[in-house]
């Protein structure tokens, strides 16, 4: 069991280190789905619930690469209960969970002790777009978008409802863990105002880390560590799945290629990094949504 553990983080991080290599962020993936479930989002269960952690990141990068339009997965007998069919040939697409094992163990006093042994297990699934037969509502396509600037008041607004002190002004974004606040430079000098809300969900997501929030520590101690790349990689990870939650398209950050490089010495030295950090990622995002007011049924 050990070593299946071992092979599944091997295998994700290899994946992750070489689309990083060739200059590709696997987390700013897919923005091309034209699916009634969202043009941008994360990956659906078939019951409409998100995935989350490592699982968005795998299965963004399976969409990508086989070109899938529809955010939606489910498994072989999933799809036969739904009357539909996963077509004879297709190949699914790994997911992962959290299980366990118990381990018996002697003490120093020649005591049997039970310990719980904590282990990543693996299931297939497969995208609609390999199905044949589910009800219409899966394979329903997006209707055209109006304008592309309106996509940016919902990520406003879910910033706003947080209650996080942004402040305007200046060339850098950045959050200041001392004063805790977001500095922020005012919109008309990003690209365009989609990159100005991917910019401050990933400020926001640091925003998370203060110890009167998630006590998010990960050992930073000077700038460029690994500590440092760590947070960096919680963020932008956080961003990534924040906007596609909020259905934002940025652009790609011409500063990326420093930010590669850092993550990739931290994936190459830890299998398990990108696991931690595309967990933590969700986790701050989770925590960002319950801020939201709710919505009255």
């Amino acid at each position: 069991m050990t070593k299946n553990k071992s092979d599944i983080y091997t295998t994700v991080t290899k994946r992750i280190v070489e689309q990083l290599e060739e200059g590709v962020r696997p987390w700013v993936q897919p923005w091309n789905a034209e699916h009634a479930a969202g043009r941008i989002t994360r990956p659906l269960r078939s019951n409409g619930k998100a995935y989350q952690g490592i699982n968005i990141l795998l299965l963004w990068d399976s969409a990508d690469s086989r070109g899938f339009s529809c955010p939606i997965w489910m498994t072989f007998t999933q799809a036969k209960q739904l009357g539909g069919a996963v077509r004879k040939g297709e190949r699914g697409s790994k997911v992962v969970y959290a299980s366990s094992f118990q381990k018996t163990e002697m003490d120093e006093s020649g005591n049997e002790l039970e310990r719980e042994i904590p282990i990543l297990k693996q299931y297939t699934v497969f995208n609609v777009d390999q199905c044949d037969g589910l009800p219409e509502h899966f394979y329903a396509t997006a209707k055209p978008q109006v304008s592309d600037i309106k996509r940016v008041e919902p990520a406003a607004r879910f910033c706003q409802n947080t209650n996080a002190r942004i402040r305007e002004g200046g060339n850098r974004a950045c959050y200041v863990s001392s004063e805790d606040f977001i500095r922020m430079p005012r919109i008309e000098a990003f690209c365009d105002a989609q990159s100005h809300a991917a910019t401050l969900l990933h400020e926001l997501t640091h925003w998370t880390k203060h110890s009167s929030r998630l006590a998010r520590d990960l050992g930073r101690k000077r700038w460029g560590d690994k500590g440092y790349a760590m947070e960096e990689l919680v963020a932008e990870l956080g961003a990534a799945f924040l906007c596609a939650d909020l259905g934002i398209t940025p652009k790609v950050r011409e500063d990326h290629a420093s930010y590669i490089e850092s993550w990739l010495t931290v994936l190459k030295n830890d299998k398990r990094a990108i696991f931690t950090a595309a967990s933590l990622a969700s986790k701050a995002v989770e925590y960002l949504h319950q801020l939201q007011p709710r919505q009255l049924s």
